[in-house]
């Protein structure tokens, strides 16, 4: 009857409950539970498993680089970040509201860290992220616009419930950069949620771009209900070789 019962449950895809009922039964002979309490253990294995699986799928669709959690931030570093800041960007509800996040300040300061932290818990609160560089999505574009797929691209970058864009600012970007972002922003813009990371300040942004209208034009629309949360302070990689650290045009701001 054992065997009989682990064919049924495999055949009905529950590998939760095949993988605890041994477990599960010794535990309700040894406590005593009743039918209803030994399902609900059951049911609730299958489900833990299943939650399992969808955070590693979604995880490998968002494909962070690095990814550390908020628990394992150094927030004695820089003491200068609002850890309740952060930790309320956590509970998504600017995924929830639309709303869009700028993290602007100097390299080294924890804005990928913390960016994927809190992608990391929307994919736990069942929301959708795909995390990219700034490089790698303009490098999508313009492969698909060679291909004749610019459409595909696109919707992809169009689809999650958060779009992380990191490293805006590390160097300028190629030509017609500028109109593939603005066109993501706007087609985003108080729809899905957008956060995005800058090692520059955003005045800078135009010459980053190549072209200071369409970046004017990108930061009204981001600017306007935006979350923009600066980082100052200390570079955690330079901590590493230096023994000292030097004040950054960021800390004089």
């Amino acid at each position: 009857m054992q065997e009989q019962l682990h064919r049924n449950l495999k055949d009905l895809r529950l590998s939760g409950m095949i993988s605890s009922l041994d477990v599960r039964t010794q535990e309700a002979r040894a406590n005593q539970l009743d039918y209803t309490e030994f399902l609900e253990l059951l049911i609730y294995d299958e489900m833990a498993i299943r939650q399992e699986r969808r955070i590693a799928r979604m995880l490998n669709k968002a494909a962070f680089n690095n990814l550390k959690t908020l628990e394992y931030f150094n927030w004695q570093f820089n003491t200068n970040l609002e850890r309740n800041r952060f930790y309320e960007l956590a509970t998504c509800k600017f995924i929830r509201d639309a709303q869009d996040v700028l993290f602007i300040g100097p390299p080294g300061t924890g804005k990928t860290h913390l960016a994927q932290a809190i992608g990391y818990e929307a994919i736990k609160a069942n929301h959708t992220v795909i995390y990219r560089s700034i490089f790698d999505v303009v490098r999508d574009f313009l492969r698909a616009e060679n291909l004749g797929k610019q459409d595909l691209t696109l919707n992809k970058y169009l689809k999650p419930d958060l779009l992380i864009i990191d490293d805006m600012g590390l160097k300028q970007l190629p030509k017609k950069a500028g109109e593939y972002l603005f066109e993501l922003i706007m087609r985003r813009y108080e729809i899905r949620s957008t956060m995005m990371t800058s090692n520059r300040p955003i005045e800078d942004w135009g010459k980053l771009i190549g072209d200071i209208p369409t970046a004017g034009a990108i930061l009204d629309r981001l600017l306007q209900h935006a979350q923009i949360i600066p980082f100052k302070g200390k570079s955690y990689r330079l901590s590493n070789d230096k023994s000292t650290q030097t004040e950054t045009a960021f800390d004089k701001e």
